[in-house]
C-alpha cells in the first residue's frame, strides 16, 4: 500500500497553511495559522480491505512542559519526547482513496470543531489539543478532527508529523462517539491488513535542528 500527499514532500517541510501555529513576532512568537488539513491519497490496498483508518501523530513533543514556550529558555534536544495525536479518522470506506486539502479543516475553532463526518461517512475522533487546552479558560473544549502542527517556539528540534494509513478487514470499528487515538488503535488490533506512512516536518523556532 502506498500513501502520498500533494501538500508536502515525503520527509520535507509542511507548509504553514496546514499548521495550527506559525512563527509570529517578538511580542507573540506564535501566531495562529490556517489549520487546513493536507491532501492525502493512497493506492494498492490489499484484497479484503473493508475500511481504512488514518492517524496523524507527532512523536517529538516534550515530555515535560517546564521550558515550553518560555521566553529566554529553550526546550533541550535531549529531553525525552512523547506522542501527540493531531488527527484520527476511522471507518473510511474501502472505495475512498483520497482526502482533499482543506476539505475537513479550515481555520481554528476555539473550544474545538463540532463533530464532522469524513468522506463516505467516516468518523473523526478527538485529538490531543483537548488535553493541551484543558486549563485554558478561552480555549478549553473537545477538539475533534484535524488540528495541525504547533511545536514550541523555543524547541531545539524540528518536529516530525507521521500520517499513518491502515487497511482494515472490518467496515466499522466499535468505538464511542468521541473516541481517542488510543481507543481506535486498540479496536484495530487483529484487523490490520496493511499499513503505509509518510511524514513531514515543521518548526516554529528558526534555529531548530
Amino acid at each position: 500500500m502506498k500513501l502520498s500527499s500533494q501538500s508536502f514532500a515525503q520527509r520535507g517541510p509542511i507548509p504553514a497553511e496546514f499548521a495550527f501555529g506559525r512563527p509570529g513576532d517578538s511580542a507573540n512568537p506564535i501566531a495562529l495559522s490556517d489549520n487546513r488539513n493536507p491532501h492525502l491519497a493512497w493506492e494498492e490496498a490489499p484484497a479484503g480491505t473493508a475500511s481504512f483508518a488514518l492517524w496523524c501523530v507527532d512523536p517529538d513533543v516534550p515530555s515535560r512542559g517546564d521550558d515550553v514556550n518560555q521566553t529566554g529558555r529553550s526546550v533541550p534536544s535531549d529531553l525525552p519526547r512523547v506522542e501527540f495525536t493531531h488527527w484520527i479518522v476511522v471507518d473510511l470506506p474501502a472505495s475512498v482513496r483520497e482526502i482533499a486539502a482543506g476539505s475537513l479543516s479550515q481555520g481554528i475553532t476555539a473550544r474545538g470543531k463540532p463533530a464532522q463526518p469524513g468522506p463516505g461517512g467516516a468518523r473523526q475522533g478527538v485529538n490531543d489539543y483537548t488535553g493541551w487546552f484543558a486549563g485554558d479558560a478561552q480555549m478549553a473544549g473537545i477538539y475533534r478532527g484535524y488540528d495541525g502542527p504547533c511545536p514550541p517556539f523555543n524547541d531545539t528540534i524540528t518536529h516530525r508529523y507521521f500520517f499513518r494509513l491502515f487497511a482494515l478487514d472490518v467496515a466499522r470499528l466499535d468505538l464511542p462517539e468521541d473516541f481517542t487515538a488510543a481507543q481506535a488503535l486498540a479496536a484495530m488490533q487483529g484487523h490490520v491488513l496493511d499499513e503505509a506512512a509518510i511524514y513531514g516536518t515543521y518548526r516554529i523556532a528558526p534555529e531548530a535542528r
